[in-house]
């Protein structure tokens, strides 16, 4: 006879185990032991890597534990951070084979807990199931609570008269673990760096530009206690995506403003966006330190890891500047400033395309880029300069933008197809900017050294190495530009895009 599976109840509110208040028959239901009264910190990556395997990772005075439907693991308690960095254990084996070595773990939810064993015996005090709670609370909303439950070989319908006087005590019950963390946590982390902006046809160019705006700054302050606790460096780049994505509506929208308020919003985002670029960059260096590394022969690494190490240092400059702009009471008024005009808009200037229907706005503007990006591309051989690729890179971006930000306003299969195809093409032509960059940065690193340091003449060797492996990988992408392009090019996307986009009207 197989031993019977332990059940695992996820449940957002009710269904607390009460040894008085449940009707089992004969049986009843009784604690088993004192129990554990104390603190826990819900744990994951900022993406939420954890509850994407549907599990939950508590940190307690106890320990380290991992709840799923399965069986619990727990280690000694630790710490949150890399993974690579915690102390082996169970808990961590598993984390290993899930969390990017790239994401740190830390708290995202932190409360008061309550975990109690219990069983339920019969009239001979045998017992029949083996169950433990735990009831978590965070902040001031409602407790939410797991429930493991274990019966013991040949009492299977103890456990069932247990699950339904659970259900029968109004619980609100999860399908999963991954829903009952975002509850605690406040947010599905599934939609972490995305803002979902419903849109209509009816809605007029000017308004779904304003709720679009609002929604993207108000996703930058949201990781600002991120970037400030520096526990990750993906909430300075989510940060910036957001920003990133208001000026480019900007740009991209300018018949929506006047053309004079356009380029005052633009100006007043990019001031606020401007400090955060260099933390960024050597958050991108450093992420990738040891892909640098390996592109260099052994003998060649030494110098690239000692200048590794002095951009580390640098980082901790750099961070220490961005926070006390952040905390600084310029940026707070200007952020605030800018909030406060999205959500009273009346103080914005509408210009010549403020009042179109949304929809046909949509059509008319990605049709355009869409256009321009064949012609930059139809341009394209082996003879073509750097810049002119830079410049396809530039306008797919911009096409892209076009489409998420409207995508609400078409089939979501048949603009998700769009953009997966367009993405492949961004891939590329992304990976040829990189290396591109990287050298120019590397260049400039190569220049600030002072000729006189002791690690001067072996970091600048190590520098050529390097720069030498980056020219011959640009120039090998810079080689499938062409090929890429043919493949976004089809025929089926030429007559998708038509289908959806293109407009008889003349200025089309």
């Amino acid at each position: 006879m197989t031993r019977p599976e332990a059940q695992m109840i996820f449940v957002r509110e009710g269904g607390q185990l009460c040894a008085g208040g449940m009707d089992l028959g004969k049986s009843r239901l009784v604690r088993d032991g004192d129990g554990f009264v104390g603190s826990f910190a819900l744990v994951d990556t900022f993406d939420g890597q954890v509850a994407a395997k549907d599990r939950l990772l508590l940190e307690t005075e106890e320990g380290l534990f991992l709840l799923s439907e399965g069986e619990v693991l727990d280690q000694s308690r630790c710490a949150p951070a890399f993974v690579q960095d915690m102390p082996e254990g169970r808990v961590t084996d598993w984390l290993a084979g899930v969390v990017s070595p790239l994401r740190t773990l830390m708290p995202v939810a932190k409360g008061e807990l309550v975990r109690q064993r219990w069983k339920v015996v019969d009239d001979f005090d045998k017992t029949e199931v083996r169950g433990e709670s735990w009831q978590l609370r965070s902040g001031n909303a409602a407790p939410v609570t797991v429930l493991r439950l274990n019966p013991l070989r040949g009492y299977d319908k103890a456990l069932q008269r247990l699950v339904h006087q659970i259900d029968t005590t109004g619980a609100r019950l999860c399908e999963t673990a991954f829903d009952l963390g975002a509850d605690l946590r406040g947010v599905n982390p599934g939609t972490i760096g995305k803002v979902e902006i419903e849109m209509t046809a009816e809605e007029t160019a000017f308004e779904a530009t304003v709720v679009f705006v609002r929604a993207q700054v108000a996703a930058a302050v949201r990781q600002e206690a991120g970037i400030l606790a520096d526990l990750d460096s993906e909430f300075l780049h989510e940060y910036r995506v957001a920003l990133r994505r208001v000026r480019s509506v900007i740009s991209l929208f300018r018949g929506v403003f006047e053309a004079e308020q356009s380029d005052e919003l633009k100006q007043r985002f990019d001031a606020v966006m401007s400090p955060t670029g260099r933390l960024r960059d050597l958050d991108v260096y450093l992420i990738e330190r040891e892909d640098y590394v390996a592109l260099v022969p052994p003998a060649r690494r030494r110098g690239v890891e000692k200048l590794f190490d002095r951009l580390a240092r640098e980082r901790g400059d750099a961070h220490r500047d961005l926070a006390a702009w952040l905390q600084s009471p310029g940026y707070r008024q200007e952020m605030a400033a800018l909030l406060r005009l999205f959500e009273d808009p009346g103080q914005l200037a509408e210009g010549p395309d403020a009042e179109s229907h949304a929809l046909d706005y949509a059509r008319r503007v990605i049709w355009k880029r869409y256009r321009k990006v064949c012609k930059i591309a139809a341009g394209i051989d082996s003879t073509t300069p750097d810049e002119q690729v830079h410049a396809l890179r530039i306008q797919c971006k911009k096409l892209r933008y076009l489409m998420e930000f409207f995508a609400p306003l078409f089939d979501a299969a048949d603009v998700g197809a769009l953009i997966k195809r367009l993405k492949k093409l961004q891939d590329n032509l992304g990976k040829f900017n990189d290396y591109a960059v990287q050298q120019a940065a590397l260049g400039d690193l190569l220049t600030g050294l002072r000729a006189n340091t002791r690690d001067a003449l072996e970091i600048a060797t190590s520098l050529g190495a390097l720069v030498t492996v980056l020219d011959r990988k640009q120039q090998e992408e810079r080689a499938r530009v062409e090929a890429s392009f043919a493949r976004f090019d089809s025929e089926k996307t030429r007559e998708s895009f038509r289908a959806l986009f293109h407009s008889e009207e003349p200025d089309a």
